[in-house]
Parts: C-alpha cells; sequence; structure tokens
C-alpha cells in the first residue's frame, strides 16, 4: 500500500487515542522524514504468547498498528514466544508463573491467528524473538545488560514495590526489559507501540537502540482498555471482556450492555472509525443530538462489523432486537443432549443440567445462578436451587441464562 502522503492527516491518526507520544516531537519528524524519502516506517508491536483467547482490550494496539499498515508503513507482529517463557513482570506483584514451550507454542498459534482479524496479513512482518535471543552466548547477553543499571531497573514502579515489600524478585524478570529492548534492536524498529503499563519497557528500548549505534524508537503508548461493567480493566477472568471470536450476537449484546461512560474510549480504541468521524460522534452525544441508545447501537455495529462483516452486523442487530425489544426466542439456539444415564428415577437436577447445557462450569455455581433469579425455563423464572426436571419436559426445553444465553435441550 502507498504510503499516505498528508502528514497532519497521519499524525491525526497516530495520536487518535494514543497517551503518551515521547520524546515529544520525535514521531512527527519521523513521519515527515518517511514521506520525504518515501521509506515506511517500521512499526513494531510485541506481545507474549501467555494466554490463548483474546479480547477488545488485546485488540487496543493490534488496531493502532493495523492503523499504521493503512497509513503505507510496515508493521511488525513480534510472537515473544523466549520473553513469554520469562513472563513480563510489568504491572506484577509477584512472580508470573513460567509456561513450558508447548504452552508457549500453542498460545503463539492461536493468537496469531486471532491478531490477523485485525491486521492485513499480506502486509505483516511476523516475527519470533526466539530467532536472535535463543542463539545469544552467555558474553553477548553480559554485553547486553553492560548497558544497564541495578538502580535505574530499581525505578520501576513493580519491581520498587516489591522491593520495598521484601517480595522476591527473580534474577531472570530483571533481564526482561533488556530482552524487548534487544527486540527492538534486532528488528531496527522506528516505532514501537504498547500499553501504558509497558513504557519502562518501551524506553528501555531507546536506551539499548542508541547505546548500539541505532537511532532510537519513537514510543507510542495506548490505555489500558476498561471492561463492561466500567470499574476495572477488561478481564476474561472477571467476566467484563467482549472476546475476539465471541459469536456476532453475543459480541453485540455484550457491548449494548456497556457503561455509558466508556462510549468514548470504546469508539477511539475500538473501531475502525475515522478520527473525525468519531470526534464528531461524540459532540453530537454529548450536546444531546444523539441518544445514548442510539450511539451505543452504533458502536455494537462498528464492532461486530469490523470483525464478522457487515452481514453479521444486520443479523447480530436484528436478533438483538428479537430477544430484548420484541421479546422473542433467538433465531438459532444451541442445542444439548442429555444422555439417559444423567436422569436419576427419571429426574435431572436442574443445577447439574445447567452444567451439561454449559451454562454453568459447576453445580456450585449453578445453584447460585438460580437463587439470583438468572435462570429460565420456557421464560418461567426458577429460584429453586434442588428444582428437579422431569424426563417428560426435557425434549424441547429452553433453558435461559441472564439475558443472552439459551439453549434447547434434545433427548
Amino acid at each position: 500500500m502507498a504510503l499516505v502522503k498528508d502528514l497532519d492527516y497521519q499524525m491525526e491518526v497516530i495520536l487518535s487515542g494514543a497517551v503518551d507520544c515521547l520524546p515529544e516531537g520525535d514521531m512527527r519528524a519521523k513521519v515527515e522524514r518517511s514521506i520525504a524519502e518515501e521509506r515506511p516506517l517500521r512499526v513494531k508491536f510485541g506481545v507474549d504468547p501467555t494466554r490463548p483467547d483474546l479480547h477488545l482490550g488485546h485488540a487496543v494496539p493490534l488496531r493502532k498498528l493495523r492503523q499504521f499498515q493503512d497509513l503505507g508503513h510496515t508493521a511488525i507482529l513480534l510472537i515473544g514466544d523466549f520473553t513469554a517463557r520469562v513472563g513480563d513482570p510489568s504491572e506484577r506483584d509477584v512472580t508470573r508463573p513460567q509456561l513450558s514451550a508447548e504452552e508457549v507454542r500453542a498460545n503463539a498459534e492461536t493468537y496469531a491467528q486471532q491478531a490477523f482479524r485485525i491486521l492485513d496479513r499480506e502486509r505483516t512482518v511476523l516475527e519470533y524473538n526466539s530467532r536472535w535471543l535463543a542463539p545469544l552466548t552467555f558474553e553477548e547477553l553480559l554485553r547486553l545488560t553492560s548497558h544497564f543499571t541495578v538502580a535505574r531497573l530499581l525505578e520501576r514502579d513493580d519491581f520498587a514495590r516489591r522491593y520495598a515489600d521484601n517480595v522476591s524478585i527473580g534474577l531472570h524478570e530483571f533481564l526482561y526489559p533488556v530482552m524487548q529492548a534487544y527486540d527492538s534492536v534486532a528488528l531496527c524498529a522506528d516505532v514501537e507501540i504498547g500499553g501504558t503499563d509497558q513504557i519502562f519497557n518501551l524506553l528501555a528500548g531507546r536506551e539499548l537502540q542508541r547505546a548500539l549505534g541505532q537511532e532510537p524508537q519513537s514510543v507510542l503508548t495506548l490505555p489500558i482498555l476498561v471492561g463492561l461493567d466500567g470499574e476495572k480493566k477488561m478481564s476474561k477472568s472477571l467476566g467484563n471482556h467482549v472476546g475476539l471470536t465471541d459469536p456476532p450476537e453475543e459480541m453485540f449484546g455484550k457491548l449494548m450492555s456497556l457503561d455509558d461512560r466508556l462510549m468514548p474510549d470504546y469508539f477511539r480504541l475500538t473501531t475502525a472509525l475515522e478520527p473525525a468521524e468519531v470526534e464528531s460522534l461524540l459532540r453530537e452525544l454529548e450536546s444531546g443530538d444523539l441518544h445514548p441508545a442510539r450511539a451505543k447501537r452504533r458502536l455494537a455495529r462498528e464492532v461486530v462489523r469490523l470483525y464478522w462483516g457487515e452481514e453479521a452486523a444486520d443479523a447480530a442487530e436484528r436478533s438483538f432486537d428479537r430477544v430484548f425489544v420484541e421479546r422473542e426466542l433467538p433465531e438459532e439456539i444451541p442445542e444439548v443432549f442429555v444422555p439417559d444415564g444423567e436422569l436419576v428415577e427419571g429426574r435431572i437436577w436442574l443445577p447439574r443440567l445447567l452444567v451439561l447445557a454449559g451454562l454453568a462450569s459447576s453445580t456450585s455455581e449453578g445453584r447460585r445462578l438460580i437463587v439470583q433469579g438468572g435462570v429460565k425455563l420456557d421464560g418461567r423464572e426458577v429460584l429453586d436451587q434442588e428444582y428437579e426436571v422431569q424426563a417428560r419436559d426435557l425434549d424441547g426445553l429452553v433453558i435461559q441464562k441472564g439475558k443472552r444465553h439459551f439453549r434447547r435441550i434434545k433427548r
């Protein structure tokens, strides 16, 4: 893709949604020189495959990397298959458990597949840092570490806090920022993207590049996306996430439950809308010309369309209206077969049925859902945690958990 020649437009896109662009003025100078020389910038985003499933929070830096791609720059997706064996200590109060090579390999494969739901595969340079970190000799590692001091490393909030609290810090954790910095050297990065929790590591890359005779990279940090609840950062374990592989209807429904206060960040960070269009929408929202419900519907459509396409976004919106506006059942409900072996005297305990249907991870969770009023059978709320369903009533029974999750039982 040809390099976009409009400097002001490039900077508007690059800075949209960003928190820090360091050092001041450096990015603009790099972009201006890139345009003059018709040489795309090498833009690096690195991630350790410590988990297999990605959500919209992980997608924020990937979206920014895609924007650089669309401006004509070279996007480098770096899979930290070597650094993942250590674990990034950023924002950690304890040492991360180390992953096995097999776990890292499996997560890396899944991560790359999901990342290409955002990035243009044909225009992405995919790298693995084991290519240059694994062959390093001890002598070479000593030479790299000589450019860092313990005092400088202890300036990091997480290390300083743990040191002050007498919480152990593994020597390998001190090496993590050295390895991430060396990634920038190995890739000759002009720009590195990361979350605000990565700023120490990103600046360490600048220092090592300078020490080894390279032009230091510009650093662009992005906010940590707050989850749907509006309280804590997006996390699968907290249940406030939108997964990149969530079905369109589920993705749409989750986003419609978003805390209104978060819409500006979500429009800026999770959609592919032009910055000018986003700011126009937000002005309408703030003035009252655009109702929050309509804005949220637009947001949900944009995100679903980004990952699943226009037709899926249309279908997801119709499904949402059918269930939540018209109070009808979804057109497609996953079916679950209940074998005879699960029946006791011609009945099945409802918490066990919820587990079999994939609506609860355990019977304890199933009981809790029932008591909290989160379970309906054929539209009827059930509050008795000891409730048993008769075998004759099972075939065709529709179980609903919360507002969005349905299962149809088959016999």
